[in-house]
């Protein structure tokens, strides 16, 4: 099997829900990023063999396959193809796995691995269409939504809600402390959007709240039950963004007289409890670290998704993970969460963290809609 390596990768501002960002189309943000990489990477689109894209909500603006037409709105050559896919939360994990499964068998040389969702302009469940799940389908397993599930892990693992709030207050702290230290600009592309008549570069994330605190946490209400502990302060924001990463053979990037700057060292998908839902980063990780022939104490960092605060904690319990390692620069409660934009935007993030702070290795770990889960480790390659 051949080495896949990662030349670069970026990814927009996350905007807030009807933020900056929710005036740009889904198509035109992602060809944004799309062209925002080839020029950071210095990279002729002509040699990209495909783009794969992760989107969950594929409909309106999101609809006719939006690998596809980003691509040609980004100015790609013609003989540039693109696929869309959905493995829900983590389809642009899923994304870059595709990519890197691509390369190491010698099928292609360089692939983009992406993904854009926007929430604002396309509303999730929107692809739904008032459709329902088949009665088969329910008869065989309890299907609950993703905000219950973080509920009944709470319950489980015997979670209090200040604990759950407090991990959220800690995730806006880190992410205000890396955004106000100038850590997101090496992975931030800026996006130009008009509103009113206006034009406005976007350069920052609008999601962490500088006022948050424990005490306006604890005021909110419960969301999804009653006498429960999730709200909307301790779960991830609903968020518009994109991520697009660029991998290729190594031989291909010696070739092209090109610098690594990661490899792909293993990757895992697993399906897990679909009513527990959020649980399945916990086989991932110990099937991805089996693969790689590592320890979770060989990893420098790791990020797993904040779909919930219950969800990183829980995999943070079960198996034993150091916390000063997890998600260091905040994730999904302070950053957002544009669903099939996350895998990869956690990656560069991921990528950023370890450049930063001369780590190793990396794991990446994301919970998924009707249970399961990607897991990826990625190797910082030596300067």
């Amino acid at each position: 099997m051949r080495e896949t390596v990662i030349i670069g990768g970026v990814r927009t501002p996350i905007g807030r829900r009807n933020g900056k960002l929710s005036h740009v189309r889904p198509d035109e943000l992602l060809a944004k990023t799309l062209a925002g990489l080839m020029e950071k990477t210095k990279v002729d689109p002509k040699v990209v063999e495909d783009v794969i894209a992760g989107c969950v909500s594929q409909v309106g603006e999101q609809a006719p396959d939006i690998a596809r037409t980003a691509a040609l709105i980004a100015g790609f050559p013609i003989h540039v193809p693109g696929v869309t896919i959905d493995r829900q939360c983590g389809s642009s994990q899923q994304a870059v796995h595709f990519a890197s499964q691509a390369i190491a068998s010698g099928d292609m040389d360089v692939v983009i691995a992406c993904g854009v969702e926007s929430m604002s302009r396309v509303p999730m469940f929107s692809n739904m269409q008032d459709a329902t799940y088949s009665p088969v389908l329910t008869e065989k397993y309890e299907l609950i939504n993703q905000g219950l599930s973080a509920e009944r892990i709470a319950e489980i693992w015997e979670m209090s809600r200040e604990e759950l709030d407090t991990f959220a207050l800690e995730s806006h702290q880190k992410a205000l402390k890396a955004r106000e230290a100038g850590i997101f600009k090496k992975e931030i592309l800026s996006i130009k959007v008009r509103a009113e008549g206006i034009n406005e570069w976007v350069n920052d994330d609008e999601g962490p709240r500088e006022n948050t605190s424990i005490e306006k946490l604890g005021q909110l209400k419960t969301v999804f039950q009653k006498d429960g502990v999730i709200t909307a302060g301790n779960s991830s924001q609903i968020s518009d963004g994109a991520a697009a990463i660029l991998l290729m053979s190594r031989e291909k990037a010696e070739e092209l007289g090109l610098k690594p700057r990661f490899r792909i060292v293993a990757r895992s998908v697993v399906g897990s409890d679909p009513t527990l839902m959020l649980t399945g980063p916990i086989p991932a990780t110990k099937k991805v670290l089996e693969k790689a022939g590592l320890t979770l104490d060989d990893m420098n960092l790791y990020e797993v998704n904040e779909a919930f605060a219950s969800v990183p904690l829980v995999w943070q319990k079960e198996l034993n993970a150091d916390p000063a390692k997890l998600n260091i620069h905040g994730g999904a409660i302070s950053l957002g969460h544009p669903l099939g934009a996350s895998g990869a935007r956690v990656m560069v993030t991921l990528m950023n963290a370890l450049e930063q702070t001369g780590g190793r290795y990396g794991l990446q770990a994301i919970c998924e809609g009707f249970g399961m889960a990607n897991a990826t480790i990625i190797e910082r390659l030596d300067e």
